[in-house]
């Protein structure tokens, strides 16, 4: 199984950006934390990050045919983007949609998710941690 890992804008800032909210570390440590973890589901995750929408587009598209689950986290775009909420339907994998903070309680603006329609589930609030919990859901260890 191949599990692509997408993080929009600043999510390579982690660890700088506003620690308070988003925790003190790095995005290095995140990708390392993916990794390990799903090495241990023996799954395979491709890991991308990228500031640039259309960039995001096209890494969504890259897997058509080449991944069997999308683990994303959009970013600010989560809150403006109809064009990665038309690629993720367009690939019609199934797709995870993780936060590390929740935006539901934060300002008005980031309670909208063009994302979350075409996701079959959400994980927001739950730190780094979030993305091994999409691991889980996504390579069925739980529900």
């Amino acid at each position: 199984m191949k599990i692509y890992i997408i993080n929009g804008p600043n999510l390579n800032m982690l660890g700088v950006r506003e620690p308070a909210i988003y925790g003190l570390d790095s995005y290095g440590s995140l990708c390392a934390m993916i990794e390990e973890h799903s090495e241990k589901l023996g799954v395979e995750a491709e890991i991308f990050q990228s500031n640039h929408e259309g960039d995001l587009v096209d890494f969504i598209q890259n897997a058509y045919g080449n991944a069997d689950g999308i683990i994303i986290n959009p970013g600010a775009y989560t809150h403006t983007s109809i064009a990665i909420l038309d690629a993720v339907k367009a690939v019609g994998l199934p797709t995870v949609e993780v936060h590390i903070s929740d935006p539901d309680a934060r300002e008005e603006f980031r309670k909208v998710s063009y994302i979350r329609q075409a996701c079959r589930k959400t994980i927001k609030g739950h730190g780094l941690k979030g993305y091994m919990e999409a691991l889980d859901y996504l390579a069925g260890v739980s529900d």
